[in-house]
């Protein structure tokens, strides 16, 4: 479209009335001027808000130990969390202690342990007196859970 059809154009938008006829040019370029207002209208700042921050990451070092879904090594119900989690052997979850809940480590957070593949959840908090520690669940697999022991690891997640 040159500058003098876009002139023409403008004229034509201005003088138009509610109810009056358009030309087959002006209603086209209102068409094209909708389209173009909505494929654009998603990244204008105004409409998506202001940019959420990116997820930090966080490492620390840790104890860990391994605990059971056994009634000697729980109280009353060994088969839940005190988030009420039911457990099941092959679960992929760890309880942690108080501060690093206060960290960020909250129930459902994702985290990676150093020496252990894959990605795990937390499901279950310790009792307040434990301090960077966590207890990485091993199901009813008594002696995977003293193979393990306890010991300093690595552990990695990003803020939800």
């Amino acid at each position: 479209m040159t500058g003098s059809q876009r002139t023409r154009l403008s004229h034509q938008l201005r003088a138009a009335r509610p109810g009056a006829r358009l030309s087959p040019g002006a209603r086209s370029a209102i068409a094209v001027g909708f389209v173009l207002t909505l494929a654009f209208l998603p990244s204008c700042a105004l409409v998506r808000g202001p940019a959420l921050p990116a997820a930090r990451e966080h490492e620390m070092e840790v104890w860990a130990t391994a605990y059971n879904s056994l009634a000697d090594q729980t109280d009353g119900r060994p088969d839940v969390t005190a988030f009420g989690t039911r457990l099941e052997p092959g679960m992929r979850v760890v309880a942690v202690s108080s501060d690093l809940y206060d960290l960020g480590l909250k129930q459902g957070a994702r985290l990676q342990i150093e020496g252990l593949p894959g990605e795990w959840r937390v499901a279950d908090r310790m009792n307040s007196r434990w301090k960077k520690k966590i207890d990485i669940y091993m199901g009813t697999d008594v002696g995977a859970a003293r193979q393990w022991g306890a010991r300093k690891v690595t552990i990695r997640w990003r803020d939800p």
